[in-house]
């Protein structure tokens, strides 16, 4: 049975509504956080790329992007869950791991399981919680969805939009 039915979500997926690329974060991290994540994405098989300034370049160790210079070129890693699926992690704070998915990739029950699979694959991992929260919401005031912890699961965080 899915985590999530895509008719209790549906709402916060629209494409009318909300912004394309909400925001999915786990906070309380570190260096060692990052290269789990990392060792998770190669280990999983998903098809990923790095890139620095736009170069794409093989992937390095956590410790080595996060340690550059402030004004150092934006560090992208783009990871396929599967092929019709994409996130974009930011590598900018060892603090907060930060990354993009698109809602327009992210349509009907198939696509959610997947994101939901992601979440809780991650969030397993790190043994940290992974909220899900509307486009340029950084503070992260109005999670919507997320992976929960103590329950292994991704759940709903919020109430749907009326109207």
């Amino acid at each position: 049975m899915p985590e999530l039915l895509w008719d209790d979500v549906r709402d916060f997926f629209d494409l009318e509504r909300e912004g394309c690329l909400p925001d999915v974060w786990v906070t309380g991290t570190g260096v060692e956080d990052w290269q789990a994540v990392l060792d998770l994405i190669v280990a999983s098989g998903w098809r990923s790329e790095y890139s620095e300034g736009g170069v794409v370049m093989p992937l390095p160790r956590a410790g080595a992007v996060l340690s550059r210079p402030a004004d150092a070129e934006c560090a992208d890693l783009r990871v396929w869950p599967t092929p019709d699926v994409s996130t974009i992690f930011r590598l900018e704070s060892a603090e907060e791991i930060g990354f993009d998915v698109d809602l327009r990739e992210l349509q009907g029950q198939e696509r959610l399981d997947v994101l939901c699979g992601f979440l809780r694959a991650i969030g397993g991992r790190l043994g940290k919680p992974v909220v899900m929260t509307p486009e340029g919401d950084w503070e992260q005031k109005h999670p919507v969805l997320g992976f929960d912890v103590e329950s292994d699961r991704v759940v709903l965080l919020a109430e749907p939009p009326i109207g």
